[in-house]
């Protein structure tokens, strides 16, 4: 099956002035749409390409002879996660499920906040930070360039993309600015409490 370009689920503009239309131009509408071109490039008339994303990561990860699969399908699917886990007007305090196991873990949302900041500032180079379930356990993890928790046998629950492209255009290299805007107005914990579910 040909790997495909999701549809954004919100507009262009929706996550400004967090986000801004022409960073969504770029991130999306150049580096993911490029993943997805390159990843079906090398999955032609190999045993991936009728496979899905998740299994092509799953059968590639850690196989330095498809390293370059590896990357692309994996970068599509982390992006693709991103994306869901942004949405306009969200951020502050999740209520429900995952609101509870954040205190439950963390003892208040103001040190699970500090975890998952720190993630992402701290990450060297290019890479994401994940809320992910271990188990029946929160954990906050880090990942360089394109791995991802799937890869690792953890369910991702939320992510921030901390790859230069996600906010240079809007942050130039505040990477830490960029982190706190994204936690306090676009965490989409409706998305996360759904994935909880799964």
């Amino acid at each position: 099956m040909a790997i495909t370009l999701p549809e954004l689920p919100f507009g262009r503009d929706d996550l400004a002035p967090v986000i801004s239309g022409n960073t969504i131009d770029f991130h999306y509408g150049k580096h993911h749409r490029a993943y997805v071109d390159n990843a079906n490039k090398l999955i032609a008339g190999t045993e991936l390409e009728h496979l899905s994303l998740e299994d092509i990561i799953k059968k590639t990860a850690g196989d330095a002879a498809k390293a370059g699969i590896f990357n692309n399908a994996a970068q599509v699917w982390n992006h693709t996660f991103y994306w869901h886990s942004l949405k306009p007007g969200g951020g502050g305090e999740p209520k429900g499920t995952i609101g509870e196991k954040i205190k439950a873990t963390w003892g208040d949302y103001g040190k699970f906040v500090e975890e998952f900041r720190t993630a992402g500032v701290t990450q060297f180079g290019s890479g994401w930070a994940w809320l992910v379930l271990d188990g029946d356990s929160l954990k906050i993890v880090k990942t360089a360039n394109a791995d991802t928790p799937i890869a690792h046998g953890l369910k991702p629950l939320l992510t921030i993309d901390v790859w230069e492209h996600a906010y240079y255009l809007d942050y130039q290299n505040r990477r830490p600015d960029y982190l706190t805007a994204v936690i306090e107005k676009l965490l989409n914990w409706d998305f996360a409490n759904e994935n909880l579910q799964r």
